[in-house]
């Protein structure tokens, strides 16, 4: 049976509103808990970015979901020995409920630094050996390494899991994917691309577990939703490597004129139709993933853990309908 968690947007929440929808999320009946792992929101109009290893350690005394990032970049912003380090203590406070998800990231959040923001071929060898170092980290050895990329001097981590922190890789291409299928304990992805984890399957996944995320703006008014979907989000739908190169916020927003409402309506699932949010998450499951995250875009967030506890989520689960009471 397919595991539905919450995806917790930290682009568009403080850290005090992301642990509340934690809470509603498991009252709810979400099974996990992804969050995503930024500098920089998208756009001014999302208007957040908490340090997210602050809210882990507050998300794991506050419910008993399991929690991964979605995603880590342990390469340029966080050298990947600091980021091992926050993963275990992740790991410590959750009781092994913790998973580290890990990509190449997105020069919105890597270049305050200063650096040059590396090609993707480079990136991904970066990536490799970040997660190298972190696994030999997690086994709470000293650990001394002179790579390519990085140089890590009799290091070791003293709090650590019984069991070392899983590592997803996340991957929109070809090239990521096989890395995931090679070096990773799971792979995640942000379209249901049965074609992807074919690939991700026969190039070394095997049964590993496959995860993925979607956004919806749920609500009762269908055009109001996709407006503010387009005006929040409006920037996944931008072609190319635009979304991993452009530097800062402002960037994104000077592109906003090329989505439109229309455009937004169609990628997202917008309003409250059951069947449409339905069919937006059996669509991942479908293409072979086991674990799919879904979001809602957007301020309301009770009204919309109400739909899904009482609507959506039976369905899907297989369980007789919610009764109508609140989440909180």
């Amino acid at each position: 049976m397919p595991e539905y968690g919450y995806f917790l947007a930290t682009e568009e929440f403080g850290p005090a509103e992301l642990v509340e929808q934690a809470r509603m999320a498991e009252q709810a009946g979400f099974e996990a808990l992804w969050i995503s792992d930024h500098y920089h929101p998208w756009n001014a109009a999302q208007g957040q970015s908490p340090f997210v290893w602050s809210v882990i350690g507050a998300l794991a005394e506050a419910v008993s979901l399991p929690v991964q990032t979605a995603v880590t970049c342990p390469t340029v912003r966080m050298h990947p020995a600091v980021v091992a380090q926050a993963a275990a203590t992740s790991a410590v406070l959750t009781g092994g409920r913790f998973r580290l998800g890990v990509g190449t990231g997105e020069a919105l959040n890597e270049h305050i630094l200063g650096g040059a923001w590396p090609p993707v071929h480079i990136r991904l060898e970066m990536l490799e050996e970040a997660v190298q170092i972190m696994r030999n980290l997690f086994t709470g050895a000293e650990v001394s390494h002179q790579g390519t990329h990085y140089t890590v001097e009799k290091a070791r981590l003293y709090t650590v899991p019984d069991e070392p922190v899983p590592i997803d890789v996340s991957g929109f291409g070809p090239k990521a994917t096989a890395l995931a299928a090679r070096i990773g304990d799971g792979f995640a992805t942000m379209t249901p691309d049965e074609t992807l984890v074919s690939h991700y399957r026969k190039g070394g996944g095997g049964g590993k577990p496959v995860s993925g995320g979607v956004r919806v703006s749920y609500g009762p008014d269908r055009d109001a939703a996709a407006r503010r979907a387009r005006a929040l989000w409006g920037h996944q739908l931008l072609p190319g490597e635009v979304g991993q190169i452009l530097p800062t916020p402002r960037h994104f927003e000077q592109l906003d004129p090329l989505v439109t409402d229309g455009a937004a309506a169609a990628h997202f699932t917008c309003g409250d139709d059951v069947d449409e949010h339905v069919r937006t998450l059996t669509a991942f499951t479908d293409a072979g993933f086991d674990r799919v995250y879904v979001s809602q875009i957007g301020p309301d967030q009770r009204s919309f853990f109400d739909f899904y506890r009482t609507k959506v989520l039976p369905q899907v689960q297989g369980a007789p309908p919610a009764s109508p009471q609140g989440t909180g």
